[in-house]
């Protein structure tokens, strides 16, 4: 691989380019010119250009050798227009590229009633958000298997970090769900999905699934728990799900009507991904004390 194109330039195709930045030449699309200097910061050559305007993606033709594609679809319809501008742009390239890895979301398997889910259960997408997702990989399946393309697609479900964890949430005291009612939920660490990123651009076999995910097993509910302990912050108030309907906002209560365990064997067995946080505990442990002191202006020894 001599070139990568980063097609959504968010923070976890920052965290691959520090990982490859060593290796291979970047090429990051971004329709916002204040993303120039910050994309050259971390080693990326910037290339302007709007996956809403098909037009704008004329200076694709770039040879890349491999597309690493974030960006999310539209926040509204049945398809990802984005997804197929992207395709169409590529497909006139001088060379297409022979690897494409496609960040997706677990959220496409639907509702499985907390069953462990693997990559061979069908999806059924029940969300118009999923749904959108589950459009955009049939469209990529379909333009990778004509045009001879190693296709990955990384099914993602909620990515933490020091920087992305729940405290607003928590600070504002929006409920959970009753223990009895509460949902499976899964996670992975930024860092290793980086790293999942970058085994699949190398390791990945044409035309797979992969749940990219940790070793926890843990309802929505103890999630917020453990992040509330980590930070001394008070636990969310656990509701029934008529209350939940009456007091969560529908976007969010959408994530509390799926439950399901990923299992990640496929990750570890073919991409060959070691985790380097295997559950949450360890960084809670580690930056919650560091986060906590930095809120009372104390220094850090």
């Amino acid at each position: 691989m001599q070139r990568l194109l980063l097609v959504g330039c968010g923070d976890i195709a920052l965290r691959v380019a520090g990982l490859l930045r060593h290796r291979v030449r970047l090429v990051g699309l971004t329709r916002d010119r204040d993303d120039v200097r910050k994309l050259r910061s971390h080693g990326i050559v910037p290339l302007q250009g709007d996956l809403d305007g098909r037009r704008s993606l004329a200076r694709l033709d770039l040879g890349c050798a491999a597309v690493l594609h974030c960006a999310p679809p539209p926040s509204d319809g049945r398809d990802d227009p984005r997804t197929r501008n992207l395709l169409a742009a590529l497909s006139t390239a001088r060379i297409i590229p022979r690897h494409f890895v496609y960040l997706s979301t677990s959220g496409v398997y639907g509702d499985c009633a907390g069953a462990r889910v693997f990559e061979t259960r069908p999806i059924r997408a029940q969300t118009p958000r999923a749904r959108r997702r589950a459009a955009a990989e049939r469209r990529l399946r379909n333009w990778a298997a004509r045009n001879g393309v190693a296709l990955s697609i990384l099914r993602v479900p909620g990515i933490y970090a020091q920087t992305r964890l729940p405290l607003d949430r928590l600070k504002q005291g929006t409920p959970a769900l009753a223990a009895d009612e509460d949902v499976y939920t899964n996670h992975v660490h930024a860092d290793d999905l980086a790293h999942a990123i970058v085994a699949a651009l190398y390791h990945g076999r044409a035309n797979r699934s992969y749940n990219v995910c940790d070793d926890s097993e843990m309802k929505m509910g103890a999630w917020f728990d453990v992040v509330a302990d980590a930070f001394h912050l008070p636990r969310p108030p656990r509701v029934s799900w008529d209350d939940a309907e009456r007091q969560i906002a529908p976007m969010l209560l959408s994530f509390m009507s799926e439950s399901r365990r990923l299992v990640n064997d496929r990750m570890k067995r073919e991409l060959r991904v070691r985790l380097r946080h295997p559950t949450p505990d360890a960084m809670l442990a580690q930056c919650a004390p560091r986060e906590l002191r930095r809120q009372l202006a104390l220094p850090i020894g």
